[in-house]
């Protein structure tokens, strides 16, 4: 009997991820049939790139860190509060995922659609709206900081888009910065808008601290 607890949605998604990352990590020919192009997605109208992408890593450390994160939190808001949703939990939490995929190269597109030089890659955007709608249903829960240092999760988010705005005005690197920020805004903004009730239950719960307070 196949354990049902295993076929999670996230579960799911990190196999195919790592299988199809993993595969084409050194095939610079496969990664460029699927990687985001603005360029090529608007004169050629491959708007699929949008979202294989997401399937596709840099190397072995970014795709690790992905999948962790993913696996971390994904399972905990699929399993354990996605029931609240509408619907399938695990169809609603395919479209938070891939949803913030999508959504987060948006605001590069706009910004690179006549850039031959840009390309990009990897799932941050979707893992940073799963992060985030994690944060709406237990902002104080502790996450671990290179699985050791805790850190409440709402000051994490804080942080991170605090980090995430002033690198994307100070670029020095390669990263899409944007991207992470535009991603975890998707989380947010979908989990909430998926029950308008989790908005108070969130400042609420934001409102009262930590229980350690």
């Amino acid at each position: 009997m196949i354990n049902t607890d295993v076929l999670t949605a996230t579960n799911i998604i990190v196999a195919i991820t790592c299988l199809i990352s993993l595969l084409l990590m050194q095939n610079q020919a496969g990664k460029s049939m699927l990687i985001f192009h603005p360029v090529t997605i608007r004169q050629n109208n491959q708007w699929y790139r949008f979202l294989t992408s997401g399937f596709i890593h840099a190397d072995f450390l970014h795709l690790a860190i992905n999948m962790l994160v993913l696996w971390s939190f994904g399972n905990a808001v699929e399993t354990r509060l996605y029931p609240q949703a509408m619907g399938s939990p695990m169809l609603t939490f395919i479209v938070l995922y891939f949803g913030g995929i999508i959504v987060a190269s948006i605001p590069s597109f706009l910004r690179h659609k006549n850039d031959t030089s840009y390309a990009a890659l990897g799932a941050s955007g979707g893992v940073a709206a799963v992060v985030f709608a994690a944060i709406v249903f237990a902002p104080w829960q502790n996450l671990y900081l290179y699985g050791i240092i805790a850190i409440p999760q709402i000051l994490a988010g804080v942080g991170y888009v605090a980090y995430s705005w002033y690198k994307d005005r100070n670029a020095t690197d390669n990263i899409g910065h944007m991207a992470h920020l535009t991603g975890a805004a998707w989380g947010f903004v979908f989990t909430i808008a998926m029950n308008f009730g989790l908005l108070g239950y969130f400042v609420s719960q934001t409102l009262k601290g930590p229980s350690w307070l």
